[in-house]
């Protein structure tokens, strides 16, 4: 059983649980002892005829495109088709985007990277590029109501050359399967014929973001100019960590050094997991020589705030931007409750004296709280130099009704799709 959930783990590349009675833990058993049997998990590979095939087609459906565009969507990584895809990327000269949860996944340095594709909240003119295209070939995606803004993307299947796991699409027709991503792609590179003419499209149009100017001394910090410095901190050596809520968006719009690790969670939605994952993501980048940049927001670090008395044991010297706006704010833009019960409102804690008394005196933690962009510039400053190797959480105080853009347009799609009546059958 043990074998059998190991191999499935690896083959599926998905988590599996395990569960061993506490009265068995510690027995022995025969298959224990003695030469252990080399254990092996066979390949996934994929069917030679149906791999050509469907190169093939798509190379033909892909080359007579004018003006075709790459995508990248979340499976890109599960499939182990980075690599791969970067073969596309380089040899198609399209336009290269990626769904929102694929962020990280693809080279945001590239010369032909265009940014988030995710419908109305998409990065500036990426939207346009993408649903004007002729033809997209979408490697791994995942559509939801979460990834399609409420379902109100443009794109259609029979302009798409859509690849899963294990089959690749055509124009919403033919399906080839029994294929893995990595083969196909690198396979298709090979046969792609060079076009930038979407890049040119995108190119002319295109006019660099705005950039958010020093705040007055003394005015309230804002979230725009939270994210400015966050951006500006990012290096190969560092990894990002977005919680569900308006990090999501804000960290979207952080343009990723090559390098630069990324999580976020897309599929559920659920609030806190972000904290016990910086826990865990955290020591793993650590291992590795990076450190981990997290925004949680005042709402989900109260589900699992306890993790951080963990981290303190570990010595993790992660670094947390608490976001503190006194409410769930990516639920009142999804759906706010009456306001006599004051729905989405949460009690609001001392952040800081909590880590503090977490710490208990063991001088593991740098906890400060800040109100202004001087004082947000002095944390980090501090948190890059004499605390680099401490674990830092920078609570930083926000108006509640400072939220991006994003958020206000995704929550008003997603809560009208949420609010369709059913269809019975």
């Amino acid at each position: 059983m043990v074998d059998h959930c190991m191999a499935s783990a690896l083959r599926h590349r998905k988590p599996v649980y395990l569960n061993v009675c506490c009265n068995l833990a510690g027995e022995t058993h025969p298959t224990f002892q003695g030469t252990y049997i080399p254990f092996s998990i066979y390949p996934k590979l994929s069917n030679k005829a149906s791999l050509a095939a469907a190169v093939d087609a798509a190379a033909d459906f892909l080359n007579k495109a004018v003006k075709p565009v790459l995508v990248a969507g979340g499976q890109l990584r599960t499939e182990k088709a980075m690599g791969a895809f970067a073969e596309v990327m380089n040899a198609s000269q399209y336009p290269v985007c990626h769904m929102v949860n694929a962020k990280g996944m693809v080279d945001e340095q590239h010369k032909n990277f265009i940014g988030t594709y995710w419908g109305q909240v998409s990065t500036p003119y990426c939207a346009e590029t993408v649903e004007s295209a002729d033809a997209y070939l979408v490697v791994g995606p995942t559509f939801n109501d979460y990834t399609t803004t409420g379902w109100t993307l443009l794109m259609t299947s029979k302009k798409m050359v859509r690849v899963d796991s294990n089959s690749v699409t055509i124009g919403g027709g033919c399906i080839y399967h029994c294929i893995t991503t990595s083969e196909f792609l690198t396979a298709l590179a090979a046969k792609l014929k060079p076009n930038d003419k979407a890049m040119q499209i995108h190119n002319r149009m295109f006019t660099p973001p705005s950039v958010v100017a020093e705040s007055p001394e003394g005015s309230p910090l804002t979230t725009n100019v939270l994210f400015k410095h966050i951006q500006a901190m990012l290096t190969r050596d560092s990894s990002v960590l977005a919680e569900t809520g308006d990090s999501w968006f804000n960290c979207q719009k952080l343009r990723l050094p090559t390098g630069c690790g990324y999580e976020f969670q897309c599929q559920y939605g659920s609030i806190g997991w972000s904290v016990g994952a910086t826990l865990g993501y955290g020591i793993g980048q650590a291992l590795s020589g990076k450190r981990l940049i997290a925004s949680i927001g005042d709402g989900s670090f109260q589900v699992t705030a306890q993790d951080v008395t963990t981290m303190m044991r570990q010595n993790l010297n992660a670094i947390i931007f608490l976001i503190n706006n006194r409410g769930y704010s990516i639920e009142v833009e999804i759906h706010d409750g009456p306001a006599e019960n004051n729905y989405n409102d949460i009690q609001n804690w001392d952040y800081v004296a909590l880590v503090k008394a977490m710490d208990n005196g063991s001088d593991k933690v740098y906890a400060v709280r800040v109100d202004t962009e001087d004082q947000l510039k002095a944390a980090i400053e501090a948190a890059s130099t004499e605390q680099k190797n401490r674990l830092v959480f920078i609570e930083c105080t926000i108006d509640r009704d400072d939220c991006s853009k994003e958020l206000l347009e995704w929550g008003a799609r997603v809560s009208e799709a949420n609010s369709r009546k059913p269809r019975y059958t």
